[in-house]
C-alpha cells in the first residue's frame, strides 16, 4: 500500500472537535486514504457512502435525535462523496456541534458543491485538505528514488492517478476510461452546464494549449461559444479538479501582461487521454509542455503537503520575454525555467532582473529535477 502524505497530517488533527474534509478529483484515492486512516485507529467506525441513495436520504434534512440514533456508539463517522447530499453542511454542523465526541471524516470530489455547502455552516469547525494524484515524493518513499526516476517518461505520458501508476498493463486503456464520463460525473450535474457538447471541445482545446497563455475570446471562437460561456465552463472544470489556473506576475512594468493566465491539467495522463495521444516522449512535439505541466503539478503537491505558504505565478512581457514559473515566499521571488533539454548559459531576462532585483533563478532539467520536487 502506498502511504499518502496526507495520512500523518490528518492523523495529527483527529479528535479536535473539527470536521476533517478531504477534497480531490475522483479516483485520486480519497476513499483508500480514509480507510487507511481509520484502520490505524482502535475506534468503532460508521462508514456512509453518499453515492448510495439510501444513505443520502438518511443524511438529508435530518435532526439531532435521528443522527444520534444513526451514529450510535461509533466514534468515527466517514461521509464519502459528500457532495451528493443536499444541504450536507447543515448535517455536518449538527454532528460537529451536538455529537462532539465523534470525529467526522468527509470526502468530496467537487469543491463547487462541498465548499459552497460547508463554508458558512462549518466556519471554524473544519480542517480542509486536498488530495492530488500520487506525488513524486510518495512514489519515492514507496519503491525508492532510483525506481521512480526510471519512470519519469511514463509519468509524463500516463500521469500519476493511483490505478494508472501501479498498472503494469494497458495504462492507456485505463486512462481512457477514467477520462470518460466518470471524470465528468460531478460536472454534468450543474445547471450552468447548458451545452455539455461544448465541454469536450473545450477540454481538447485546453489540452492543446496546456502551459500556454489562454484567451477566453480565442477559445470561444475555436469551439463556437462566447467568452462568458468559456469562462463559466473553465470555472466548473477547475472546481471539479480537472484543471487549474496560474496567473501572471505584474507589479513594476508597464509592458508586463497584467491579466493573463496559463491553464494546467492536474494530471498529464488525463490531458493525454483527452487528445488520445500516448506516443513515447521522443516522438512528441509537445514534450516541453508535458515537462512543464508535470513539474508545476509536482511542485504544487510538495508545497501543499509540506504546508509551505507560497504565491505562484508566471511572468511575460508584451515583447515575449518570459519566465515559466515563479514562487513568492518570505518576500522573495524564486524564478524557474523548465527545459527538457539543458541549454548552457541560460539566464533570467535582464528586464526581470532589473524590475525584481531580489530574486533567485534556476533551470530545472531532467538530470536534477528531483531536488526541485522535494526541497525549498
Amino acid at each position: 500500500m502506498i502511504e499518502r502524505k496526507l495520512e500523518k497530517i490528518i492523523l495529527d488533527r483527529m479528535f479536535q472537535n473539527k470536521a476533517i474534509i478531504v477534497l480531490g478529483a475522483r479516483q485520486t484515492g480519497k476513499t483508500t486514504l480514509l480507510k487507511q486512516i481509520t484502520g490505524k485507529l482502535n475506534q468503532p467506525v460508521l462508514w456512509l457512502d453518499a453515492d448510495e441513495p439510501f444513505v443520502r436520504s438518511q443524511l438529508t434534512n435530518v435532526n439531532i435525535p435521528d443522527l444520534k440514533l444513526l451514529i450510535g456508539n461509533n466514534k468515527i463517522v466517514v461521509v464519502d462523496e459528500a457532495q451528493q447530499i443536499s444541504n450536507v453542511g447543515q448535517t455536518l454542523k449538527l454532528i460537529t456541534d451536538h455529537i462532539s465526541e465523534v470525529q467526522l471524516l468527509v470526502s468530496g470530489s467537487s469543491s463547487l458543491e462541498i465548499t459552497a455547502q460547508t463554508s458558512e455552516p462549518l466556519t471554524g469547525r473544519k480542517f480542509e485538505f486536498f488530495l492530488y494524484p500520487l506525488s513524486f515524493q510518495e512514489m519515492v518513499e514507496h519503491h525508492g528514488w532510483l525506481a521512480e526516476k526510471k519512470l519519469l517518461e511514463q509519468r509524463l505520458i500516463y500521469g500519476s492517478y493511483p490505478d494508472i501508476a501501479v498498472a503494469s498493463n494497458n495504462p492507456g486503456e485505463l486512462l481512457s476510461l477514467l477520462a470518460g464520463s466518470y471524470l465528468y460525473k460531478d460536472i454534468f450535474k450543474f445547471k450552468d452546464l447548458r451545452r455539455p457538447e461544448l465541454l469536450e471541445a473545450l477540454l481538447q482545446a485546453l489540452a492543446l494549449q496546456m502551459g500556454s497563455q489562454v484567451s477566453y475570446n480565442e477559445l470561444g471562437k475555436s469551439i463556437g461559444a462566447d467568452s462568458e460561456t468559456v469562462q463559466r465552463y473553465i470555472d466548473l472544470l477547475e472546481k471539479t479538479f480537472v484543471i487549474f489556473r496560474l496567473r501572471s506576475l505584474s507589479r513594476n512594468l508597464r509592458n508586463e501582461l497584467k491579466k493573463s493566465r496559463k491553464i494546467y491539467f492536474y494530471d498529464n495522463g488525463i490531458r493525454n487521454a483527452l487528445i488520445n495521444n500516448y506516443s513515447p516522449i521522443e516522438m512528441r512535439s509537445d514534450k516541453g509542455a508535458l515537462w512543464e505541466n508535470y513539474l508545476v503539478n509536482e511542485r504544487l503537491k510538495f508545497l501543499t503537503y509540506s504546508r509551505i505558504p507560497t504565491n505562484r505565478y508566471f511572468w511575460r512581457t508584451q515583447q515575449q520575454q518570459e519566465i515559466d514559473y515563479i514562487e513568492e515566499r518570505d518576500g522573495l521571488l524564486h524564478a524557474y525555467e523548465f527545459k527538457w533539454k539543458a541549454k548552457p548559459g541560460l539566464r533570467v531576462p535582464p528586464t526581470f532582473s532589473k524590475a525584481y532585483p531580489t530574486h533567485t533563478f534556476r533551470a530545472v532539467v531532467p538530470e536534477d529535477y528531483d531536488t526541485f520536487l522535494t526541497q525549498i
